[in-house]
């Protein structure tokens, strides 16, 4: 078996993992919005999921495509791969500068105070939103990543 094929597979298992961890996160929150005793706790699973899951995946994402694209002699600087790293870096920031912290605002007001406050649903509005906009980001990333499309040449 070769490297490049050991590296894709690496990297396929990752992006499944990453995305597919992130995309339960609404369904987590959806079913505990209906039962508010369960809220903390389902709030604090999505935040260790996306810790130890979904984040070290997304981190793994990074060495592995680099090293298919240096053995398949694809440069940086091709249009889908730079587009993809364009956007994986702004999704980086997105999820580590907004995200995470928003994420934990929204534990510790459930909480504290409760999901029926203001505070509380403002926070988990925003968390919702961010939340959003990653997943879209996330799969224009992934069709870059399949399809490999002319985008300027």
């Amino acid at each position: 078996m070769s490297l490049y094929i050991v590296l894709k597979y690496i990297h396929i298992l990752s992006a499944i993992a990453a995305f597919g961890a992130n995309i339960t996160y609404a369904l987590w929150l959806t079913r505990a919005e209906k039962n508010p005793e369960s809220l903390a706790f389902a709030l604090r699973t999505v935040k260790l999921m996306d810790d130890w899951i979904a984040n070290p995946a997304y981190i793994l994402l990074f060495p592995t495509g680099w090293l298919m694209a240096s053995i398949a002699n694809w440069p940086l600087t091709t249009p889908w791969i730079l587009t993809a790293l364009i956007l994986y870096g702004v999704l980086s920031v997105v999820g580590l500068a907004m995200y995470s912290p928003t994420l934990k605002k929204q534990i510790a007001l459930a909480e504290s105070v409760g999901p029926a406050s203001p505070e509380y649903k403002k926070v988990s509005f925003r968390s919702n939103a961010i939340g959003m906009v990653l997943n879209i980001l996330v799969l224009i990333v992934i069709y870059l990543m399949v399809a490999k499309p002319v985008l300027w040449s």
